[in-house]
């Protein structure tokens, strides 16, 4: 009888123990840390991964053996031709480069208790009382109408105002405290607070043709970004501005092996997938990674998994390197990777996790066979097969992975771009990391499995 009859996963630690190992981890982190600082939009991800694309030698030149192509610069796939014909299919992982944030309402800016304010709408699953009463930033870019484009952000240099919503004060919230989260926290009172100066032309009165300013500390705004970038109220109709976190991400723990910061969902996988993607230059099979915009909303519009535009430059690419092989076959004998985050299990939540089917920070990526919920609603299932290859292949080069689900049954659960790309009949399944405070404006994440998902999607590029 095997000695290993029974399976049980391995902590990350334990199989990269050596120094030269630790030391490893820890650079690919501070890259990472880098990386997680710098690209808090999906527009500034998909820059950072454009500009390192042209470094590398791609081109928007669909008859080059390294390609890549951006969708309205919110959406990049890039690909690489392997030694094999595109008719034994390709390998393929898909991340999403947007994250859970506040986003400017159309009409974002007006004025209330002699304070400027904007108002905001969230976009995706955020909890509302975790972006009260921290330090928040300003980043996007606004068109104006002779399609100039100007590029904002405000707060991340330490020099830099940083912009905050208000929470209540304890002492008058008796009644909320009595309250349902979902009623405490109202979306309509997530208004950023944005000053406390008044127009100092319509404070003194200066141009006596002009009626009296009544909206004096709005007018003070609308000044400023006039004098910084040129701006009208009128160009914020057409300007995509979102509310961040401000700040660095940081190692986290007292040992420094925990990453701490915002967009973690999905970014760890961008930046796993790009550097693995990068690294993996002579591939037996054509590589394709692509990073998407929208997953957080449900994978809508022209960027999002559910546009065609993964489809459509697959078909450009079939017909630039092999006109005479069909592109449906391609997408049939695709293998495929969902590369997205998992929640692992919190210690102060473990009664809303199956002990027996969660993950754990630590133990190496984590295979999800189908997402959901309440009866596998809304998910796509891995078929046996295809996760059998795949644990074949990580036991082979000795990478530590786990399986797991999302909670308990009738917790709740979530869902990912993998259904999307199943439609084609490809092979697919759910893979990432495990992070803690999924959502939150401060992820937490572990450096080993940072590490051991990059080894892995190298070895499935491979």
């Amino acid at each position: 009888m095997q000695n290993n009859i029974a399976h049980k996963p391995r902590n990350g630690w334990d199989v990269y123990a050596s120094e030269d190992e630790r030391k490893k981890i820890h650079e690919l982190a501070d890259k990472y840390i880098d990386f997680l600082s710098s690209c808090k939009t999906e527009r500034e991800t998909v820059n950072w991964v454009r500009a390192r694309l042209e470094e590398a030698g791609f081109a928007k030149d669909v008859t080059a053996p390294c390609f890549f192509e951006t969708a309205k610069d919110k959406t990049v796939v890039m690909a690489r031709k392997g030694r094999r014909s595109l008719q034994h299919g390709v390998r393929i992982v898909g991340a999403h480069a947007d994250t859970p944030r506040l986003d400017f309402k159309q009409h974002p800016l007006y004025e209330a208790c002699d304070l400027a304010l904007a108002k905001t709408h969230y976009y995706g699953g955020i909890r509302k009382y975790q972006w009260l009463s921290r330090p928040l930033a300003l980043h996007g870019v606004v068109v104006k109408a002779d399609g100039a484009c100007v590029e904002i952000c405000i707060g991340e240099d330490p020099v830099d105002p940083v912009l905050v919503i208000t929470d209540l004060l304890p002492h008058l919230a008796y009644k909320q405290n009595e309250q349902k989260v979902s009623d405490a926290f109202e979306a309509e009172k997530l208004n950023v607070l944005l000053g406390n100066t008044p127009s100092a032309k319509a404070e003194t009165g200066e141009d006596k043709s002009q009626p009296e300013q009544k909206e004096r500390f709005k007018t003070k705004i609308l000044e400023l970004l006039y004098q910084r970038y040129g701006l009208i109220e009128e160009d914020l109709y057409s300007a995509e501005l979102q509310i961040v976190p401000a700040g660095q991400a940081r190692s986290a723990g007292l040992d420094g092996s925990l990453v701490g910061g915002y967009g973690q969902d999905d970014r760890i996988c961008v930046f796993a997938a790009f550097e693995a993607f990068l690294a993996e230059t002579e591939p037996e099979q054509t590589q394709i990674v692509i990073f998407w915009d929208k997953e957080e909303i449900g994978s809508e519009g022209a960027t999002g998994a559910k546009s065609l535009f993964l489809e459509y430059t697959l078909k450009d690419l079939v017909r630039a390197w092999e006109p005479d092989t069909d592109p449906s076959l391609v997408l049939r004998q695709a293998r495929a990777l969902s590369a997205d985050v998992h929640g692992s299990i919190d210690p102060d939540y473990q009664d809303l996790h199956d002990a027996l089917n969660s993950s754990k920070l630590g133990y190496g990526p984590v295979f999800c066979k189908f997402t959901g919920h309440r009866g596998k609603v809304g998910s796509s299932e891995a078929t046996a097969e295809y996760v059998a290859w795949l644990r074949n292949m990580l036991n082979t080069a000795g990478i530590p992975w786990q399986m797991a689900g999302l909670g308990k049954v009738d917790s709740g659960g979530g869902g990912t771009v993998a259904k999307f790309l199943a439609v084609y009949g490809m092979d697919i399944i759910d893979f990432g990391p495990g992070v803690l405070g999924m959502h939150s404006p401060f992820e937490v994440s572990s450096k080993v499995d940072l590490y051991a998902t990059c080894l892995a999607f190298r070895e499935f590029l491979r």
